[in-house]
């Protein structure tokens, strides 16, 4: 066999544009080069990784001159954990490359006609925004640069993220910018605890140990549930742990404590048991209350969600005769959100139990003309449906990042709906669906929202409405 080809370090790169996935991008030679955590600007050295006929991937070694447009990143484990990528742009330049994405999907890539394109909404908390985070026990952390390099052996446990495609391997944190107290002072007294007591961290190689995630969620209205996810190994020092929080943390309204064995960390087939406090959490949006359990879904940053809404809301155009449909509604919020001023809803949701949330919410806020229906929407969403419910008005759609199946798009495309909002994480699938849906519709209108700033992350909402072709 034949060495290796030894890939080459390129000097003085100059980094020009951002593209998908966040990326940095430069061209060499005519060819695109990617390299992760940069910004335009930089002038970096770059160990080329992957070599293709069109592009070539790779690692920065040196940053020989850092761009003007970079921002002092203010988290300490900023560029080892992979949560917050965007830190070193400042706000506006992370909302301008967002909005490019949305614009670059439909239009370049999709070539996609688009009506108004609004200018992107940015998040009015870039810190401290999100309501829930989850948290990671692992038997050995992820070592710090100053170890890396050097003959450390680290045997320590730790409570933090995993670390990007390293599925045994989580970051210890010590402070997290995206959550509020009392987030950062739990996971480090529960981290105190778990070490002063000798508690087994999970074992991920292994499948051993005891300790394996902690869920937290603070609610718009300050409640404050934490989900502790253990094995079965040690039930005794379970019951003593969760004793240790209700009393240490007596702003914590609801917990709950969930038994995996399993060799993934999904909780989705596990029965939450309740330990103490209230059942549930609430979140309060534009005078609707929403009961979040610890396995609800609800929009991660509770008041970017409330602006978010609020352009669905306006895109539906409705006037209180109409017949929505809410596609993927999950606990019902868009749903309950627009009841008010529709004929009917029809919600849709693949996870009963997210069903069972959205029935319990529209009771809580006195809905009543809110259907919901648990089933899988490709199969749910059919004529024999249109015929039982009556074909909608408006669809709003809201799906998960690898976006409709095709079924569900030619039913869409059958309804005869007047217009479809479309709600989107994912610009790159949104704009496949949209394709197949030009058949019938155009793109009169989309607002891309960001949720997630930090990151390379962005919704986008798209208004489409029936073309001349089709009436």
């Amino acid at each position: 066999m034949g060495r290796k080809k030894q890939l080459p370090i390129l000097r003085g790169v100059t980094i020009t544009d951002i593209g998908s996935e966040g990326n940095a991008i430069a061209k060499v030679d005519d060819m695109v080069l990617f390299v992760p955590g940069m910004v335009p600007g930089d002038v970096v050295d770059v160990r080329v990784t992957k070599k293709k006929k069109r592009y070539m991937e790779g690692v920065a070694l040196e940053v020989i001159t850092p761009s003007p447009g970079r921002a002092e990143p203010p988290c300490r484990h900023f560029g080892v954990c992979g949560g917050c990528r965007w830190q070193h742009l400042p706000y506006d330049r992370q909302l301008f490359y967002k909005a490019k994405q949305v614009t670059d999907n439909l239009t370049r890539i999709g070539h996609i006609n688009i009506g108004q394109v609004d200018p992107i909404l940015g998040s009015e908390k870039i810190y401290g925004y999100r309501n829930k985070l989850e948290f990671t026990f692992s038997k050995r952390r992820w070592m710090t640069r100053e170890e890396i390099g050097t003959e450390a052996v680290v045997t320590e446990p730790a409570l933090g993220f995993h670390i990007p495609g390293i599925f045994d391997k989580v970051l210890d944190i010590k402070e997290c910018l995206l959550m509020s107290e009392p987030a950062d002072t739990i996971r480090n007294e529960v981290r105190k605890y778990a070490l002063e007591k000798r508690l087994p961290f999970y074992d991920f190689r292994e499948h051993s140990g005891f300790l394996r995630n902690m869920i937290v969620r603070k609610s718009s209205t300050g409640e404050v549930m934490v989900v502790l996810v253990t094995t079965d190994a040690l039930p005794g020092e379970r019951d003593l742990l969760l004793g240790f929080l209700t009393e240490r943390f007596p702003e914590i309204t609801s917990l709950y404590s969930i038994i995996n064995t399993k060799r993934n960390d999904s909780i989705s087939d596990l029965q939450p048991v309740h330990m103490a406090g209230s059942m549930f959490i609430t979140e309060v949006m534009d005078g609707l209350r929403f009961r979040v359990g610890p396995k609800s879904f609800y929009q991660t940053n509770s008041g970017q969600a409330v602006r978010l809404y609020g352009i669905v809301k306006e895109f539906a155009q409705l006037t209180g005769r109409e017949n929505v449909y809410d596609l993927y509604t999950g606990t019902g919020t868009i749903a309950c959100y627009l009841a008010s001023q529709a004929a009917g809803v029809t919600g849709i949701e693949y996870i009963e139990e997210a069903v069972a949330d959205a029935r319990v919410n529209a009771v809580e806020n006195g809905i009543s003309n809110a259907f919901f229906i648990a089933g899988d929407i490709k199969d749910t969403l059919t004529d024999e449906l249109f015929l039982r419910r009556g074909k909608p008005d408006v669809i709003i759609t809201d799906p998960p990042r690898a976006g409709m199946h095709a079924d569900v798009v030619n039913a869409m495309l059958r309804s005869g709906a007047d217009r479809i909002v479309y709600v989107s994480c994912n610009p790159a699938t949104q704009a496949r669906d949209i394709g197949i849906l030009s058949a019938v519709y155009d793109v009169a209108r989309i607002t891309p929202v960001d949720m997630f700033p930090h990151t390379f992350h962005v919704e986008n909402v798209a208004l489409l409405v029936k073309n001349a072709r089709t009436g």
